[in-house]
């Protein structure tokens, strides 16, 4: 596995603290920097990665550290603090105990605390594998374990595997280059949630590693085999692929999961403040707005309308993915994108809530955040659902229930597309509650309390009915 060892430190790391860690391997390592800079690598003589640095992070967020390292983490330091992550290759016999020497140097010059406890070091790790005799690959990717002509295999042993800027860069490259990208784990090691949607599309995937069958889909269950350069279903001799049984084997919880996935749409104006309507949302369903907003984990920036619309702005045309999270007293967490279009500014977002077994899930305020995302922000639409998971947020390796529908909003321009006649008379057994004036009025429907899988019926058979008005005849 790719060992990850992490100093938290209350001072950032400058120059000198870092060339005195750098200096961990020995004069006979050269360093060079990629990714504009932004990592750093001890390489051996032929160019081959043996130990990465990434650029700190100054992490200001209440509850980050605890969410992706555990509470004995976040005990040991105070918010904020830098976070330099450093990553070994699984190429060296060597690299493990390098990596916590730089960490271990950084941490005995800046004080804090690193991560695992006990990885770290302050003696010089000299390399003697024969590293240099490797040269290093045209097309390498940095930090990334096995590169074959369709895969990038990353293999990462931690307690939550987050969506760190070096993850997501890898992401981009390996799309660029059409590759899929797999991450192979422990069976303890979980997913953060924003993880889990940048796997959840083909052709990347969550490999675990099982003493029963060797290798399961981590999201679907189904047993792997290393074929051709890359992790595919093991099929049987009829064709089919099986299910593992360790993602079979899942004891009962009454945590569940609340997620509204919603899209709002501005006009382009200079004045615009992008970012409110998720703050509303999260003031509604948790009675204060997020803490912290970033582009990857761990979230970094306090919450700041004004930063993130900045933010955008200087990438348009580009859109922009950004990440949400809130106080670590109710877990929650967003991702949004935003993109410039002809029609304006478009807001896609998905808030996912998380709440324990003595907690309520707070399905009585749907309607009034559909209200006020329909009078403030210009909704389009917006589904509701709830599901069977860890208060957390976190992504075991073994079956999840899937999300059930509760609501579904759509928002004035849509029903005045589809005519109101026909949005108010879905062939079901429902009736839409009108929101706003009713010159232009949105829709909201019910559509169940989140405990029937059967209300994916009802809601394909209202979107059909819905899309049907406005397809050409």
């Amino acid at each position: 596995m790719t060992k990850d060892v992490i100093a938290l430190t209350p001072r950032m790391p400058d120059t000198w603290a870092l060339l005195a860690g750098l200096y961990a391997g020995g004069p006979d390592l050269d360093v060079t920097a990629t990714a504009d800079g932004a990592v750093i690598q001890l390489c051996g003589h032929g160019g081959r990665p043996v130990v990465s640095v990434e650029a700190p992070v100054l992490v200001q967020v209440p509850g980050e550290i605890a969410r992706l390292l555990g509470t004995e983490a976040a005990a040991a330091v105070d918010t904020p603090v830098w976070w330099t992550e450093t990553r070994a290759s699984t190429a060296v016999p060597e690299a493990e105990r390098l990596a916590g020497s730089v960490v271990g140097r950084l941490t005995a010059l800046l004080g804090g605390a690193s991560w695992p406890p006990g990885a770290t070091a302050l003696d010089v790790v000299p390399v003697t594998s024969g590293l240099a005799a490797v040269p290093a690959p045209s097309d390498a990717l940095p930090a990334v374990d096995v590169v074959t002509d369709s895969t990038a295999v990353v293999l990462a042993d931690r307690r939550v595997i987050p969506l760190t800027a070096w993850l997501s860069d890898v992401l981009r490259t390996t799309a660029n280059t059409n590759r899929a990208l797999q991450i192979v784990t422990p069976p303890h090691a979980q997913l953060s949630l924003l993880t889990r949607m940048a796997l959840s599309g083909a052709p990347n995937r969550w490999v675990v590693q099982d003493t029963d069958c060797g290798y399961y889909d981590g999201l679907s269950g189904a047993v792997l085999r290393w074929q051709e350069g890359t992790f595919a279903p093991a099929r049987t001799q009829s064709g089919a692929a099986h299910v593992a049984r360790a993602f079979s084997r899942v004891t009962a919880s009454k945590e569940r999961q609340l997620t509204v996935s919603f899209r709002t749409r501005y006009d382009a104006d200079d004045d615009l403040l992008l970012g409110r309507s998720l703050e509303t949302a999260w003031q509604l369903l948790t009675g204060a707005p997020p803490v912290g907003w970033g582009t990857a984990e761990p979230v970094n920036l306090p919450w700041s309308t004004r930063q993130l619309t900045d933010l955008a702005r200087s990438r348009v045309p580009e859109p922009t993915l950004l990440t949400a999270v809130g106080h670590p007293d109710r877990p929650a967490i967003a991702n949004a994108r935003i993109t410039r279009t002809t029609a304006g500014v478009e807001e896609d977002i998905t808030l996912t809530l998380g709440y324990g077994p003595g907690e309520t899930v707070p399905l009585d305020a749907v309607e009034a955040l559909a209200a006020a995302l329909v009078a403030q922000h210009s909704l389009t639409t917006m589904l509701t659902t709830v599901r069977p998971a860890r208060r957390d947020l976190a992504v075991p390796s073994h079956f999840e229930s899937p999300p059930v529908p509760v609501a579904f909003t759509l928002g004035a321009d849509a029903v005045a597309d589809t005519t109101l006649t026909h949005a108010r008379r879905p062939p079901l057994p429902l009736r839409p509650v009108q929101l706003g004036p009713s010159t232009h009025p949105a829709l909201h429907y019910v559509l169940g309390d989140g405990t029937n899988a059967e209300t994916w019926s009802t809601l394909d058979v209202l979107t059909q009915h819905l899309k049907a008005a406005t397809e050409p005849v």
